[in-house]
């Protein structure tokens, strides 16, 4: 198991665990959130996905769970291979694990130096040096601007063309050099976290994931049934809440008829769940995580 997982309980008594029901993480890393639903099982089943070959080595040999080595925006396809369709639950804990970003090798962290990686899947051929050495300007931009939220997106894809033009950006500290000189004083080190959470982004694809599992939740979920969903930033906490409140993307409700709200999901917390004090002190990855639950009608 890598580090203790965020909101464990809070996340996973949402999901209202039954003994017999059919259960879904669809984020296993450590697999402390799929222990603690495997513990409340009997008779019931859980399976889980990973896109992560170094997850795999966490696997639970136990007749009632199953390992999936995929992303989770297969989530649908392969619930019906297992046969394991509907479902009473599903559990996400999104965004990057800290056992990647302890991990010199994979290039998640700004605090080695390494190769520019970034892939969460290594079967897949796109890294961050193949996004920063041959993507066009608007592109980039792009990136920076709406998966970076950074607002001086130009000028940071102005310095890496110009950068490259020179040599071929590989490396973190290659990167950093270049772009130290766009870096907020006193405010660098969250400024690099948002350059390489843009990049990181878009080497995974990570939101377009995210829309297709959310979409498949609802297919897969029984009238009932819960999803109860972890996110780290304010572009995946949007869909995710939007998703929950509406059923589409956008976060537009459609009235019926009378005039009354056509929703797919009750909404189980209307105010956002988030670590204690004492969880933050204790993990400090837990400082973003904001929890939303939600029961499908």
């Amino acid at each position: 198991m890598y580090r203790k997982p965020v909101l464990l309980k809070e996340s996973v008594d949402g999901l209202l665990v039954k003994p017999n029901g059919v259960y879904v993480d669809v984020t296993f890393g450590g697999g402390g959130h799929s222990k603690a639903i495997l513990d409340q099982l009997i008779d019931g089943r859980l399976l889980a996905f990973d896109q992560d070959d170094d997850a795999l080595e966490n696997a639970f040999d136990d007749d009632r769970f199953t390992l999936i080595h995929s992303n989770f925006r297969h989530l649908k396809n392969f619930l019906q291979l297992y046969q394991a369709v509907p479902v009473d639950g599903i559990l996400a804990d999104l965004g990057i694990s800290s056992h990647q970003i302890d991990d010199a090798t994979r290039g998640f962290s700004t605090r080695f130096e390494n190769l520019l990686d970034l892939r969460m899947d290594r079967r897949q051929t796109v890294d961050a040096v193949e996004v920063l050495n041959t993507y066009n300007e608007d592109d980039l931009i792009s990136i920076f601007k709406f998966y970076g939220e950074l607002k001086n997106a130009r000028q940071i894809t102005r310095l890496i063309i110009s950068g490259r033009d020179d040599k071929k950006i590989e490396t973190t500290n290659q990167l950093k050099e270049l772009l130290q000189k766009c870096a907020p004083k006193h405010k660098d080190q969250r400024f690099f976290a948002q350059v390489f959470q843009a990049l990181r982004i878009e080497v995974n694809q990570e939101l377009e994931s995210l829309k297709e599992f959310l979409e498949h939740s609802l297919d897969v979920l029984k009238p009932g049934g819960r999803l109860s969903v972890i996110s780290y930033h304010s572009l995946e906490d949007r869909l995710v809440k939007n998703f929950l409140k509406s059923g589409n993307f956008e976060g537009v409700v459609e009235k019926d008829f009378y005039g009354n709200p056509i929703t797919p999901f009750n909404l189980v917390n209307r105010k956002l769940i988030i670590p204690t004090d004492q969880e933050i002190e204790l993990n400090n990855r837990a400082r973003s995580a904001k929890l939303r639950i939600a029961e499908k009608k």
